[in-house]
């Protein structure tokens, strides 16, 4: 305050008056905190009017900008640096968060539909911009700029379990190949800015360049990137700094042969993504990205739109038009050449569509490229940012539509089938892991365990895991071993009371998660059942506890537990069902079991759904001419075909005792449950895994609120990455299986 007094003071003097909103613009702390404080305001407002949280930050760096109350300057000394790092930073994870697996999975129809839905928009926007009379270059990088598509809707279609349809996954797939074609059509435009100085030389030595550092970033940088991993497998502040250090390195890379250093770090996210692969570390750099730098580029991207000239400009207001038009258009004729290419059907295309709709990572990043270099004009620049808001709504909006018609109906199974099925794999010899470290918890875990084991005969394996470093003879280690040794003997005197056959595993291991981990993995288990953890403390938060990383790195279900009474006087489960598809039957599979295990306690499956939900996914399910009849179906006969749709994807099961139904239409889902959770002994849920959550996992709004307010018992089942088989998993069907 005392520097703003001294500033004005002098201005005044001089006769110059300068505006207190552009001194305060000029602080960098004063900057840094509004930043910070709209990167946490702003997304939980526009959450709570159903709208997408970046747009509200796009909106308000229009606010704070020169067009609004000239809050932040781009150009300052403040935001320069921070939006060029975030500019950097939102390219490497867009190429980070590629799913290559699903490239590689289904790589020629992946590539068929990444060319067609590239293809056609680059040709339109070609199109649009030479009806607006832009220059070649230009045209083309409009074209490259609807050319790729941000998967915004991936967490939707993840959580209601259609990533392994075809359509959805080689949709998923050909995002690698769209925006790869964008940033090098980038990279090609940036560099030969000039049509005058152009020439087939250039442009053939330019190619020859970018081919090579492709090369060299894409293969080099992930074999030296496997190879670093692997050394440093277990030093995640090591690996941290490595993926760090790829995207500046391969920036300055791009520097040297000419080309833009957003083309760099977007290779470096390719390569960074095949050598990491899924886990905590690449979880940590997505979070940093999602929680500040990229948050920061999109406050910068809306601070340099002029608002004037966006509601003013009648050019402006028609290349937006079109181009809006163009991008949604063609998009859905790329659907429809895969259709025929293809045939699938109209569902699976319209959600093909939909998912490639959206414009907002690479379109962005490459839009504040070409404007800065003078290729693009402000009423491009303005009409990107209509958009991405448009597409980022209305992709989404028509995907939550669509998904549902994707439920397809399992392939019929014969009961015989099942039951010979479910036998053979309740005699098979199941394997339950049982970490024990906590003496006042480890009693009900070992009852849990004892129960399954009994009931599939097989056997439980407490596990104690006493971390150590490199030396063996610390003092802490024997410390360590004798704690682990008590612990270890209490749970095979448990065991024996219990009737069950128990192998206790003693472990020396680096971490707990680890140990736990690799213990599984080496006793082949099948279930790992834990006590419930810390997840609200700071270093939780941060890093992830024992919990989150174990489920990112086990191979097989684990059950987290909070039980406040025996398992053996559970005579009544709850299991809160949020989707009617064949992914959200693990809960259900592991309260049938424990149920059986118990004497046949009863299971409920409660599905909550609140009215206008409700309304919506009744419409879609049914694809044919009597779907407008269905609308104006009565409440009860809606509960009905809701109930017989829930029976038959349970009956998939082949349980001896079905579980009973109950459908419940309630405004507040969190509420119906606790109030229905009264009269249970336990509830099951499930964890959902998030992208964008710091230690790797999370629940559901929903879930996280249950578990805060139960008070009854409560199992938490996570499911590994990719299912392994074994006796919790049954095949379902061809295409999703249950854990």
């Amino acid at each position: 305050m005392e520097l703003i007094s001294q500033v004005l003071l002098t201005d005044s003097l001089r006769g110059v008056a300068i505006p207190t909103t552009q001194v305060i613009g000029e602080e960098a702390i004063v900057t840094f905190a509004v930043l910070l404080v709209v990167i946490l305001v702003i997304p939980i407002l526009f959450e709570r009017l159903r709208l997408p949280g970046f747009i509200g930050l796009v909106l308000s760096g229009l606010v704070l900008g020169p067009s609004g109350w000239n809050l932040l300057h781009t150009e300052s000394g403040v935001m320069k640096p921070l939006s060029d790092i975030a500019l950097l930073y939102l390219m490497f994870v867009a190429g980070l968060e590629l799913e290559l697996k699903h490239f590689q999975r289904q790589k020629q129809r992946s590539l068929g539909f990444g060319i067609l839905t590239f293809s056609f928009p680059l040709l339109m926007g070609i199109l649009v911009g030479q009806i607006f009379d832009f220059q070649w270059n230009t045209s083309i990088l409009i074209g490259s700029l609807l050319g790729s598509y941000t998967l915004v809707a991936y967490p939707m279609i993840t959580r209601l379990g259609m990533i392994n349809n075809e359509a959805v996954s080689i949709t998923v797939g050909a995002a690698t190949f769209t925006n790869l074609s964008a940033v090098l059509v980038l990279a090609v435009c940036i560099a030969t800015p000039d049509p005058e100085l152009f020439s087939w030389a250039s442009l053939m030595r330019l190619l020859i360049w970018l081919s090579i550092y492709t090369i060299l970033i894409v293969v080099g940088l992930s074999i030296l990137g496997k190879e670093f991993f692997r050394q440093f497998r277990d030093d995640e502040g090591n690996q941290f700094l490595f993926v760090l250090l790829s995207v500046f390195l391969a920036a300055l890379g791009a520097q040297l042969i000419g080309v833009e250093t957003i083309v760099g770090a977007f290779l470096a996210g390719l390569a960074v993504n095949a050598a990491l692969g899924e886990g905590p570390v690449k979880e940590k750099v997505i979070f940093i990205g999602s929680v500040l730098f990229i948050p920061i580029f999109l406050i910068n991207f809306g601070s340099i739109i002029d608002l004037t000239a966006l509601i003013t400009s009648i050019t402006t207001l028609e290349l937006t038009l079109v181009i809006v038009v163009s991008l949604i258009s063609s998009k859905f004729i790329a659907a429809l050449f895969t259709k025929l290419l293809y045939g699938y059907n109209w569902g699976e295309i319209l959600t093909m569509w939909s998912l490639s709709i959206p414009q907002m990572g690479i379109t962005l990043a490459a839009t504040l490229v070409g404007y800065r270099a003078g290729l693009l004009s402000e009423a491009v620049l303005n009409s990107v940012l209509v958009l991405m808001i448009v597409t980022s709504i209305l992709g989404p909006w028509i995907t939550s539509q669509t998904t549902v018609a994707l439920v397809s109906t399992p392939v019929p199974t014969s009961t015989a089938t099942l039951s010979k099925e479910k036998t053979e794999a309740k005699h098979s010899c199941m394997t339950i892991v049982v970490p024990v470290c906590n003496p006042h918890t480890q009693q009900y875990l070992i009852e849990m365990a004892g129960l399954l084991a009994n009931q599939a005969q097989g056997k439980i394996v407490p596990l104690a895991i006493a971390t150590a470093t490199g030396n063996m003879d610390a003092p802490h280690l024997e410390t360590a071993l004798r704690r682990s040794e008590r612990l270890l003997a209490k749970a095979r005197a448990q065991s024996r009371l219990l009737g069950v056959k128990a192998e206790p595993l003693l472990r020396i291991d680096d971490a707990f998660a680890s140990g736990i981990s690799r213990a599984a993995r080496e006793q082949k288990a099948n279930l790992i059942i834990m006590g419930w953890g810390n997840r609200t403390g700071l270093r939780a938060r941060l890093f992830g506890n024992v919990i989150d990383n174990v489920l990112w790195s086990c191979h097989c279900p684990v059950v987290v537990t909070r039980l406040v009474d025996s398992p053996k006087k559970i005579q009544r489960i709850l299991v809160p069902l949020e989707d009617l598809t064949a992914s959200s039957l693990p809960p259900v599979q592991f309260a049938q079991m424990l149920a059986e295990a118990n004497q046949n306690a009863i299971v409920t499956v409660l599905n909550v759904c609140t009215r206008p939900a409700f309304n919506c996914s009744l419409l879609w399910r049914t694809h044919n001419r009597s779907s407008m009849a269905n609308a104006t179906l009565s409440l009860s006969e809606k509960i009905a075909n809701r109930r017989l749709h829930l029976a038959s994807l349970i009956s998939q099961l082949a349980v001896p005792i079905p579980p009973e139904i109950q459908i419940i239409v309630h405004e507040n889902a969190a509420q119906a449950i606790l109030q229905a959770a009264r009269l249970y002994d336990l509830v099951v849920l499930p964890f959902i895994r998030n992208r964008t959550s710091p230690g790797g996992l999370a629940i559901s709004d929903v879930t996280s609120q249950l578990a805060g307010e139960l008070t009854c018992s409560i199992v938490m089942l996570g499911t590994p990455q990719q299912s392994q088989g074994g006796v919790l998993q049954p095949q379902i069907s061809r295409s999703t299986s249950v854990l």
